[in-house]
């Protein structure tokens, strides 16, 4: 795929994130797409937020790592994409959906937050759990560009892994205080009880996903940086939401987080 094409599809996915109003999946068009192509068309969506809107890259996330999640995309293999400070949430405030998301659905995760910097490859857990300053609850709200959900991994991951907005919670623990793909996390929805799931969810371990993810970032020349947060994959299936939804998370020995719809 041609730059022209690229910084296209870039602008493309930009204003429909702007617009809020969905476009048809890059993957059913009369072009070929590689996942190399994704890449880049992302980080052409990325620069215009950066250049055109002044936001600052904060971290980076991996999606689609839980076998519940592949199963309801119908992607069986990781994405990756961007956060900005655009894109964080306060814990227990309200995120808009109106204007602001276009098909929410949210995801119950672990965030890690970095002391040190990252790049692969050759990244092992052991250097993430190094890297790693605290690791928090978080949850994700991802919402994709691509109408309908209809994607493939090359769809998701030039639409910057479908993330919308992030929130992370008040409670920050050093990982080496705990066994992390033990960690059981339940969701309620609404008050009522909705899922529940563990750390070993995303690959095995949380630390197997983000070394991953400095691996395969790290392919493309992009280092973690110390300060930035990482998205691990969530532990449970997505949950759609709409305004007037409430969300609740905990995570045992780690703490909660929440969050409503308007």
């Amino acid at each position: 795929m041609n730059d022209e094409m690229i910084a296209a599809l870039g602008l493309e996915l930009y204003e429909a994130l702007r617009c809020g109003v969905a476009v048809q999946p890059l993957t059913a068009r009369d072009i070929p797409i590689l996942i190399e192509d994704a890449y880049h068309i992302s980080q052409a969506m990325l620069r215009l937020r950066l250049e055109r809107d002044g936001e600052v890259v904060v971290g980076k996330k991996i999606g689609v790592t839980s076998k519940p999640v592949q199963e309801m995309l119908n992607v069986h293999q990781p994405d990756f994409g961007f956060l900005t400070d655009a894109m964080e949430a306060p814990n227990g405030g309200d995120i808009p959906i109106a204007g602001n998301l276009i098909s929410p659905r949210a995801e119950g995760e672990i965030a890690f937050r970095l002391k040190s910097d990252l790049k692969g490859p050759g990244i092992t857990e052991a250097d993430v759990l190094d890297a790693t300053e605290v690791i928090m609850p978080c949850f994700e709200i991802v919402d994709s560009r691509i109408e309908d959900w209809r994607i493939k991994i090359e769809d998701t991951v030039a639409d910057n892994a479908s993330c919308g907005v992030y929130v992370l919670g008040d409670t920050a623990v050093d990982p080496r205080d705990l066994d992390l793909p033990t960690l059981h996390m339940t969701i309620t929805k609404n008050g009522d009880f909705n899922s529940e799931g563990y750390g070993r969810a995303v690959q095995g371990n949380p630390l197997t996903a983000v070394a991953w993810l400095a691996n395969t970032l790290g392919s493309f020349g992009i280092p973690f940086l110390a300060g930035e947060v990482i998205l691990s994959g969530s532990l449970a299936p997505l949950i759609p939401v709409v305004a007037g939804d409430r969300l609740h998370l905990e995570i045992g020995g780690l703490g909660t987080c929440s969050c409503q719809f308007v």
